[in-house]
């Protein structure tokens, strides 16, 4: 760049004079040389200032600091140089960031229960917070595959009200503590890490074209991000906080993943999905992950949690919806009696829209082997967005649920006595049905937070007829980015 400016500076500083000399020449007589003397004489000096100045400009141009000695010309090269460096600097950064997106939450949550509601007999008061940050990283390219790398960070304190004894595992999902660290400290873990390859099989070429993939995915993986999803019911710092609402009661509170103490689980799961039709996409989905001791590394990960799943979008009246169907086995199940066998069931999980406010949601879950405490479970509800009454942004979500008690449980649980001191370790005799409700207004503060007040009941608790209702009320806030 520099070469080509002093060629074309040097360039017009001699074609001017020698136009000027040209034209001088044809009104000079040819016989007066004097004036033709004093020409060349200016054209010499003149080469020779063009020489002085280009030196000078070689010699302020050999360093890139900024002197106000220096031709007005160099400096103002010197500052577009500068500029196009930063520009150029920018867009790598730019280019380096490209593909990188980072997600960060912090939820907190006030729930109140009564004494009749609790294991301690003791009306209870208790708060928690937890904190979700996640990074996605692009993972390489080759042909016409990409790859992603996925991690995922935990932290909180507080474990929330502690209720008797339910089919629920938790009226609070959001509670997050590793009982062996002291009340006082907060903790943090990798909750999840794993990389993805999305592998694309009509591209022709151009990727974005594409519109059907597979997608292989192997790592540290919470199993509910690829299976059993629901658009309604499925985020407890945002809908639902009971358990039996936010995943498949029988997978999640009843423990049928297996996975560890905060639901994660070593995996691998291969997907296929079809995207040739819009609003009519389809797909299937097979995951492997360890259970029991191999899902937090304390034992091999043989008899494996096998969850096969099919899922499809469909359109009424022109509003969307998705429906996805299930079978699992799990080679560890952990019965009501404490011993381990295989456990396998089918499920169910659909969210339709049927206004442009509304989505209805239902969940099913049927268990055909092992000892558990339920064996059935059905959830339904729904969530109406504030359009209605000028607050768009605004929600209010209202769930029912029922559990069913297992014959196992119904005919063998009232009468074990494992401590053999003649009286039944449970201490009721359980028949029925627990059912669960839950009701919430989200309120959109602005465009990070929500406040979201809560209320639920538990009647029948772990189908426990002579027992009170439980009640919990509660009030969560939620700072999202």
């Amino acid at each position: 760049m520099r070469s080509l400016i002093f060629a074309a500076m040097l360039g017009f500083g001699l074609a001017t004079p020698a136009f000027a000399a040209d034209d001088a020449r044809k009104e000079a007589p040819l016989g007066d040389t004097a004036a033709l003397r004093a020409e060349l004489k200016r054209l010499a000096d003149r080469i020779e200032a063009l020489e002085k100045q280009n030196k000078e400009m070689e010699s302020a141009l050999a360093t890139d600091r900024l002197s106000e000695k220096e031709p007005e010309v160099v400096t103002r090269l010197k500052a577009v140089e500068f500029q196009t460096l930063s520009m150029q600097k920018q867009a790598r950064q730019i280019e380096y960031l490209e593909g990188i997106s980072v997600g960060a939450s912090l939820t907190g949550v006030l729930q109140e229960v009564g004494a009749g509601g609790t294991a301690s007999g003791v009306a209870e008061t208790r708060g928690n917070y937890r904190g979700d940050v996640s990074v996605t990283l692009p993972g390489g390219e080759m042909g016409d595959t990409e790859g992603a790398i996925f991690t995922h960070l935990r932290f909180g304190q507080g474990n929330g009200v502690g209720l008797k004894s339910s089919f629920t595992s938790t009226a609070n999902s959001t509670a997050f503590e590793k009982a062996s660290t002291p009340a006082d400290d907060s903790f943090a873990i990798l909750a999840q890490a794993w990389y993805q390859l999305k592998f694309h099989l009509d591209s022709n070429g151009a990727k974005a074209n594409a519109r059907e993939h597979v997608h292989f995915t192997v790592g540290k993986i919470d199993p509910f991000v690829f299976f059993d999803q629901n658009a309604a019911a499925d985020d407890e710092s945002a809908r639902f906080m009971n358990n039996v609402f936010v995943h498949n009661p029988l997978l999640d509170s009843g423990g049928g993943t297996g996975a560890d103490a905060y639901g994660f689980a070593p995996g691998a799961i291969l997907q296929y999905v079809n995207e040739k039709e819009k609003g009519a996409e389809w797909g299937l989905a097979a995951g492997v992950f360890a259970s029991g001791g191999g899902a937090n590394f304390t034992a091999s990960p043989s008899r494996p949690f096998v969850i096969l799943q099919a899922e499809a979008n469909a359109r009424f009246n022109y509003l969307p919806g998705t429906y996805r169907a299930y079978l699992w086995n799990n080679g560890r199940g952990s019965g009501w009696d404490g011993l381990t066998r295989s456990h396998s069931g089918i499920g169910f999980s659909a969210n339709q829209k049927v206004t442009d406010e509304l989505t209805l949601f239902a969940r099913y879950g049927h268990q055909f082997a092992g000892k558990v405490r339920f064996d059935r479970a059905l959830t339904f509800g729904g969530e109406l967005d504030g359009s209605g009454w000028g607050r768009a942004a605004d929600a209010i979500g209202l769930a029912l649920g029922v559990a069913r008690a297992s014959a196992s449980y119904l005919h063998d649980a009232s009468v074990v006595d494992a401590n053999a001191d003649g009286v039944p370790d449970l201490g009721y005799v359980p028949s029925g049905s627990e059912k669960q409700f839950e009701l919430y207004y989200r309120y959109k503060l602005n465009s990070h937070v929500e406040l979201t007040p809560d209320l639920q009941l538990i009647s029948r608790p772990a189908a426990n007829g002579a027992t009170t209702e439980i009640q919990v009320v509660g009030l969560r806030a939620r700072i999202g980015f």
